[in-house]
């Protein structure tokens, strides 16, 4: 089959719109990470000044970020024809829900922050590439993990329990029912998955586990904030441990299996933690069922990420499947067998992001 090719004029065109678009997000970057955003909306408008004066940063290079900011249409200006000093700076009414609200469906700060960790270890994915080793998950350093989690917050603690879990009938009655229902969260992050559980369901308990140090420490450090540590605890531990095994009633992964060097051995871990019979839910990127070119902007970002993160994190080990963040379904369902599952199942959720696999032990 052959598939028409845009033409190069298209192709530089759109390059030069990404490139812009990238200025773009690493300007947010720092407007996120210094608080200049939050800032603008607790303070309200404010002049270069006043702005570095209220984030403890330089008048200067505070007043280019504002004018940067003013230009690509993020901020507004009261009269651009003010001396540089008396300029006096906001946030639109509504863009809070893009740079500031931590629980909006359309933030993209944590995007911005998400690209700034993926780029980080650049020099390493190159050499990566020539010698097919891997790139080391803490590589990417904090604003991967912290960006991801932030991006995923909204819809783990809005939708996982109210909107998602419910389409297994039997799993919402389990996790409501006596006597408490346990639940496993594995590759939890930063626990929004495990606290939005745990705030969906008040009887249940949850135990997270991630093998990232970093992550277990801001899981905690939340679910602490969210006064839940009776019931929710996120551990620096392998879930395959054997001690585990048929402790669970209920086992779920949110966007992590195709990053991990042997999904086989997580599944197979997880279809022990629930036992016989016992339910699995598998949360990860929507891929299409087939490989095509000039496809899908939903593809172009799931190969965008693969290339930079998810494949060297996976091909980290020598037995790695190196399977990349394009998981196409086939693909799952042939390791979900291979784990020992007696059914795969694709919920009918609909999300432009995530498909939703119910797995049967």
């Amino acid at each position: 089959m052959t598939v028409p090719q845009p033409s190069a004029e298209e192709i530089a065109r759109r390059l030069s719109e990404a490139m812009r678009g990238a200025l773009d997000l690493f300007s947010v970057y720092i407007g996120d990470q210094l608080g200049f955003y939050r800032l603008l909306v607790s303070g309200g408008p404010a002049t270069s000044m006043q702005l570095a004066e209220r984030a403890g940063t330089n008048e200067r290079y505070t007043r280019e970020w504002l004018e940067q900011q003013a230009v690509t249409g993020f901020l507004a200006v009261d009269d651009p024809t003010k001396p540089v000093t008396e300029r006096v700076f906001s946030l639109p009414a509504g863009y809070e829900a893009v740079f500031v609200d931590p629980d909006s469906f359309i933030g993209m700060a944590q995007g911005a922050q998400i690209l700034v960790g993926t780029v980080k270890p650049l020099p390493a994915l190159l050499e990566a590439f020539r010698t097919g080793a891997g790139v080391p998950y803490d590589a990417y350093g904090p604003d991967l993990a912290g960006g991801q989690a932030r991006f995923n917050r909204p819809m783990l603690l809005h939708q996982l329990a109210q909107d998602y879990i419910p389409v297994m009938p039997d799993i919402d009655a389990r996790l409501r029912a006596d006597p408490p229902a346990r639940v496993a969260d594995i590759g939890m992050g930063m626990a929004w998955s495990s606290i939005g559980l745990a705030r969906g369901y008040p009887k249940i308990t949850v135990d997270g586990f991630d093998l990232d140090a970093y992550s277990v420490e801001q899981a905690n450090a939340n679910v602490a904030a969210e006064g839940l540590r009776d019931r929710v605890v996120c551990h620096c531990r392998d879930a395959g441990d054997p001690e585990l095994a048929g402790q669970y009633d209920f086992a779920l992964a949110v966007e992590c299996v195709h990053d991990m060097a042997n999904p086989v051995a997580v599944l197979s871990a997880m279809r022990r933690l629930v036992g016989p019979g016992g339910t699995v839910l598998i949360v990860d990127d929507r891929a299409d069922e087939s490989f095509l070119p000039n496809g899908t902007d939903q593809e172009r970002v799931l190969y965008g990420f693969s290339i930079l993160h998810c494949l060297p994190v996976g091909m980290g080990d020598s037995t790695s499947a190196q399977t990349g963040a394009v998981m196409r379904p086939d693909t799952f369902r042939g390791y979900a067998a291979e784990a020992g599952f007696s059914k795969v199942e694709i919920l009918p959720v609909e999300h432009e992001g995530f498909s939703f696999y119910r797995l049967t032990a």
